[in-house]
């Protein structure tokens, strides 16, 4: 007996973005991960005829594709990998980047504490790589809204691109904006529309009456500034702007441990400070908070002076906060590399007879060979 489907049964819910990729055999156009008996990983994206090289042996592409994740492969040589999908954790600290991305602990600290929940319309300000934009893409689900954005044009490419590559396709709920936030923001959102806002930019207390607006009412603000500077101006500029509650601030330290047999101590490298976050929430309009008892600090003897020896109206450089700043060609490098795109036509050839740098093209400096993917704390990678 052969039993024919209702129809008017409802359909499955299709999956949510990037969901198919996480599960079942590895696929042609996938990134795989690849971990040698010492603990060296390397990330390659499969292709049909394709071959992984090491300085021992070879790994075909073929012999991967159509393994399930997991799986143990055995090179030319006779070494053994294992192959795994890549984390979003993994893929964040090795895909190509031009501004530095939000670290994996305080990702997950932004997604918990500023209660990023599915649905929920989210504006994030400083896109950077788009490490943190796929984290709150996950958390918001196809049904929500991220609004970024982000002043320069190529960082907002780069990271467009590389959550194209994590999730497979452009995710429905994400829609990046280039320019300044406090002026753009009204033109996006209506008053009182936005659940969230997350900021990752120099100088966040500049916005703070833009996000105000925009915010409902008991909506959460989280900021992540580098220095204590930057936490002092947003906690005061909060504080200052009387629609929002007391600011609470704090920091992640990371720690690894070893795990060998008895040998079981914390490792010797380990992720520091990386940056503070402080959140505060939006009161109702009109609402005045209940005053703060604490013992006044002792203030400057000049009311003009200002904590810190920063002045008011100076504008902020990421210098100013310790950033590396990469450079223009390192940036259309990478934006090539994501995006695919061929060299502009007019680039001349490079010449044979010319003597490359040591450890770059013909001309770069080390400062502009220098880059994230550089640091030893960055897993090794194999386009």
């Amino acid at each position: 007996m052969t039993t024919q489907p209702d129809a008017t049964a409802p359909l499955a819910p299709p999956q949510p973005t990037g969901a198919a990729g996480r599960r079942g055999p590895f696929q042609p156009g996938e990134r795989v991960q690849l971990t040698d008996a010492r603990g060296r990983m390397h990330t390659i994206t499969l292709a049909v005829g394709g071959e992984f090289h090491t300085h021992r042996g070879r790994i075909l592409h073929d012999v991967v594709i159509g393994l399930p994740d997991g799986s143990t492969i055995t090179n030319t040589a006779g070494e053994e990998f294992l192959a795994l999908r890549p984390l979003l954790s993994d893929y964040v600290m090795s895909m190509p980047r031009g501004a530095a991305v939000v670290y994996p602990k305080d990702a997950g600290q932004i997604v918990q504490y500023a209660d990023i929940f599915p649905g929920a319309t989210v504006v994030e300000a400083g896109v950077g790589s788009g490490a943190l934009s796929m984290s709150l893409l996950r958390a918001i689900g196809d049904q929500g809204r991220l609004l970024s954005f982000e002043r320069r044009a190529d960082f907002a490419e780069i990271s467009r691109g590389n959550a194209r590559t994590f999730f497979g396709t452009d995710h429905p709920a994400w829609t990046v904006t280039v320019g300044d936030l406090a002026e753009t923001l009204p033109e996006v959102c209506e008053p009182g529309t936005v659940d969230r806002v997350v900021l990752d930019m120099l100088a966040p207390w500049e916005c703070l009456e833009a996000v105000a607006d925009a915010l409902v009412p008991g909506g959460l603000l989280i900021c992540y500034v580098a220095t204590a500077t930057q936490l002092s101006r947003v906690a005061e500029g909060a504080k200052e702007h009387g629609g929002f509650t007391e600011p609470h601030a704090w920091e992640t330290i990371e720690r690894d441990w070893h795990l060998e047999g008895l040998a079981v101590r914390p490792v010797h490298r380990m992720h520091g400070h990386t940056g503070f976050l402080i959140t505060t929430r939006r009161l109702a309009p009109g609402v005045t908070p209940p005053l703060r008892k604490r013992r006044p600090a002792k203030g400057p003897d000049d009311p003009e002076e200002q904590p810190f020896g920063v002045e008011v109206d100076r504008a902020w450089s990421p210098e100013d906060v310790g950033e590396r700043v990469v450079s223009d060609k390192r940036l259309r490098k990478i934006r090539r590399t994501v995006t695919g795109e061929a060299p502009p036509p007019d680039m001349p050839p490079k010449r044979r007879d010319e003597d490359p740098a040591p450890d770059g093209d013909p001309g770069e400096t080390p400062a502009e060979r220098h880059t994230a993917q550089d640091d030893a704390s960055t897993p090794e990678v194999d386009q």
